[in-house]
């Protein structure tokens, strides 16, 4: 599963992230997996993700350079795999 910077996603309503010093613990209700998420700003972006109008200010509001998106994109793309993280359906970028 691919996540795109214009596109619109949100931690799944079965999810809930525990704060850590690390990061977050992410447990999916649903599917019983449990995901480490080891570093805050990881955690900084996930929790935007429902408020920013797309994945890209998300990781704007959470002060990620630019440089460093590929490596948040392919997180934000395992999550999607477990279904931690879910497209927002019928939204446009704005």
């Amino acid at each position: 599963m691919t996540v795109q910077l214009d596109e619109h996603w949100a931690l799944s309503p079965s999810v809930a992230l525990r704060p850590e010093p690390f990061g977050a613990l992410a447990y999916h209700f649903g599917n019983r997996k449990l995901i480490f998420l080891k570093r805050p700003e990881l955690v900084a972006v996930v929790r935007g993700l429902e408020s920013a109008s797309d994945v890209r200010s998300a990781l704007v509001a959470a002060g990620i350079p630019e440089a460093g998106w590929p490596s948040y994109l392919t997180a934000l793309e395992g999550l999607a795999a477990s279904d931690m993280l879910r497209r927002r359906e019928g939204e446009v970028a704005a």
